[in-house]
């Protein structure tokens, strides 16, 4: 680690919602954006919006931002570290929840280890963790996996494979879904896990319209819940 380097902050976000930002972030959020005029973003717009709302007298004009998402070029990475490798701190903030957690992120966290960096992880809110805390299913062992596949067979035999690996290693498996395709997901699960194994569904969480609950497969099958468009974590676990 070089100390004539700066830092790289890694910001959390609210997690949605027009929830006032301080109410589920630590004031250390606010000092570390105060004192930053370099940041890597997922978008411009909301991540000025963001930065207003924690310091509202902070400078816009004077925020150098990088742009990273699915449209940025692998070769660009390393273009946003500059600013730390000349000595200035800069910081990474996720469109929602944790950077680096099902984020893109990472990916810069990466280069900037390989180079020699400081990185500081921030205190704030994981939709992922929150979930797990929530669920009451194995928090000693979890896995996250992101995405199951669109294809309704190979959705189904995925599930099934899950499941398995859920009841051989008493593991809880975390998932996530485009949110348009959440009500499909939880229809999915209903029906193509065993009636007896538990599903945790847990949306918007930490906003007003927050929905934690953990049945077995069987009952949710019965139940009417509309996820249309709501950010959601599903979890399960025999």
């Amino acid at each position: 680690m070089n100390n004539s380097y700066g830092t790289l902050y890694l910001i959390p976000t609210t997690l949605g919602g027009e929830i006032e930002p301080l109410e589920v972030l630590p004031l250390s959020i606010k000092r570390t954006i105060e004192a930053l005029d370099y940041f890597i973003v997922e978008n411009e717009k909301t991540a000025r919006r963001f930065i207003k709302k924690i310091s509202p007298k902070k400078s816009q004009p004077s925020l150098k931002i990088s742009l990273l998402n699915k449209y940025t070029e692998p070769q660009q990475l390393p273009i946003f570290l500059t600013p730390c490798l000349n000595g200035h701190d800069a910081g990474i903030i996720s469109e929602a929840g944790c950077p680096g957690i099902a984020d893109p992120g990472a990916d810069v966290v990466k280069i900037a280890h390989e180079k020699g960096i400081k990185v500081v992880p921030l205190v704030g809110p994981s939709s992922i963790l929150m979930a797990m805390m929530a669920s009451g299913m194995n928090g000693q062992s979890f896995a996250f996996n992101g995405y199951l596949p669109i294809d309704k067979a190979d959705r189904k035999q995925a599930i099934k494979q899950f499941e398995k690996r859920a009841k051989d290693y008493n593991q809880a498996q975390v998932f996530i879904e485009t949110p348009y395709r959440n009500n499909k997901l939880l229809e999915n699960f209903a029906t193509t896990l065993q009636p007896n194994t538990r599903l945790c569904v847990a949306c918007d969480i930490s906003l007003p319209s927050e929905f934690i609950k953990t049945l077995i497969a069987s009952q949710w099958g019965k139940a009417t819940l509309d996820l249309h468009k709501r950010p959601s974590i599903f979890i399960i676990q025999p």
